[in-house]
Formats: C-alpha cells, structure tokens, sequence
C-alpha cells in the first residue's frame, strides 16, 4: 500500500485550504508523506493510502467541488480511510451550535455510502471585503445572516492541529 495522504480540500476564498495546510503540516511533523491538492484538480486517488477531505458549509451545504469529488472518487475513497474536516459558522456564539452540526449530518446523509475514520467541524472565516459576485448580494440583503455582519475568523488553530495530531495512527 503507498504511504502518501492526500490532504485535499474545497474553498471558495482560500480558508479551507489554509486548513488544508495547517493539517497537512501536523501530518508531516509526525512523520507522513503528504501531498496538498485542490480537490477539483484530484485526478485519481491511485498512490494514496488515505484521504483528508475538507469543505466549508455555506448557507448549510457544502461547496460543489467537495461533490463532484465524492462522486468522481467513491470508488477508491470506500477502499480507503478518508477523513473529514468541515468550516462552519463565522460567529464564535455559533461555533458549537447544534444546528450547524445538524447541517453537517444532513450533507453526510446525502453521501450514505462515506464512512469516514473521523469527522470534524471547526469554526470558518469570514471577510466581507473578500467576497465576489453573487455572494457579494449576501451581505447587501437585511434578510441575509450576513447583513453588516463584521470580519471574524474563528478557525481554533489549536483544535486544528489537535484533530490533525489525533489522525496520525489511524492514516498510517
């Protein structure tokens, strides 16, 4: 069996991906070979004994690049472990909320066939001024959740490298 992890990941503004990173630098530390792509650039999973998917939540989904790998990959991913780590809420009184984890479970549900070897959930970032078009209508509708709503980045970078340190065994 190869011995390289691939630590791939969705992103539409670049946090997840700067996860991505983070994780995949833990992994190094303790000693595995790692290779940190895109996930819409994965071509095959042929060489890889393990697999780190990693997707934000917007507005409850995950983004289509994190699908369309599933669904181009499912055969290879169910021969190997996969773990998953997810970007949610932007607001820290959200972080451990429920209903975020309620959204993650129901984006699982839609990929019954996943049975990852550990799944978290992190809080994202957010930065307004980031943003393109449409999303950019997001922050202009008062409806919206995020109308006015400030810069934050609650990404726990500690909890992330933790996670990352906890999948070392189980990706060997």
């Amino acid at each position: 069996m190869p011995e390289t992890i691939l630590v791939t990941y969705a992103t539409r503004y670049g946090s997840t991906q700067e996860v991505a990173e983070q994780i995949a630098e833990v992994l190094r530390q303790n000693g595995l070979t790692v290779d940190v792509q895109p996930a819409r650039q994965v071509q095959s999973l042929e060489g890889y004994r393990a697999v780190v998917l990693g997707a934000p939540l917007y507005i409850g989904r995950w983004l289509k690049d994190a699908h369309k790998f599933l669904a181009r990959h499912q055969q290879a991913l169910a021969a190997r472990p996969v773990a998953l780590f997810v970007l949610g809420p932007t607001k820290t009184a959200e972080v451990n909320d429920p209903t975020v984890r309620a959204q993650l479970d129901q984006e699982l549900s839609r990929v019954p066939w996943l049975k990852p070897v550990a799944t978290e959930l992190f809080g994202g970032k957010y930065d307004p001024a980031s943003l393109r078009f449409p999303d950019t209508l997001l922050k202009a509708f008062p409806a919206s959740p995020l109308y006015n709503a400030p810069v934050s980045d609650t990404r726990d970078w500690d909890a992330i490298r933790a996670w990352a340190a906890s999948l070392v065994e189980g990706l060997r």
